[in-house]
């Protein structure tokens, strides 16, 4: 599975320990920094272009992390075809995909340990989306108002 990363200073660590679990785990990830630490860089210079990333390619996901993870899931939400959801639990990873198709994953590395971090990546990352009739409604208008600007 294609993977696109990006953080702020605050995720770079569990961005890191991420990328290692999923590179172990045979995933192909793309690590759209930062690549270094600086307590003054800017989340959206790096989720952006993930985010970005993953709208270009159906097929893949994307993952955005952050000291809370709510800045980087509203960054990757302003690109055309993203539907990132803030992820905290187990539950809100399955119905991310479940009920809402997402294709990149927020995460706050401040809220979580690492063990629990990696469990919602695989969580999301193995739940499929359903494909009810009334999901595939709700996102369509969500397309639709990303292309017109009209409900």
């Amino acid at each position: 599975m294609k993977i696109h990363i990006g953080s702020d200073h605050a995720g770079l660590e569990f961005k890191a320990k991420i990328i290692s679990h999923l590179e172990k785990l045979g995933h192909q990830v793309t690590d759209h920094g930062p690549h270094q630490y600086d307590a003054l860089d800017d989340y959206p210079i790096f989720c952006i272009p993930a985010a970005q990333a993953t709208a270009a390619d159906p097929t893949s996901f994307g993952i955005v992390l952050g000291g809370s993870g709510n800045g980087e899931q509203m960054a990757a939400n302003k690109v055309v075809g993203v539907r990132a959801a803030l992820v905290w639990s187990i539950e809100t990873a399955k119905l991310a995909r479940e009920h809402n198709n997402a294709n990149v994953i927020s995460i706050g590395g401040r809220l979580h340990d690492e063990a629990f971090c990696l469990k919602l990546v695989d969580t999301f990352l193995a739940t499929p989306f359903t494909n009810d009739e009334r999901h595939l409604r709700r996102i369509g208008q969500i397309a639709k108002y990303e292309k017109d600007g009209k409900i």
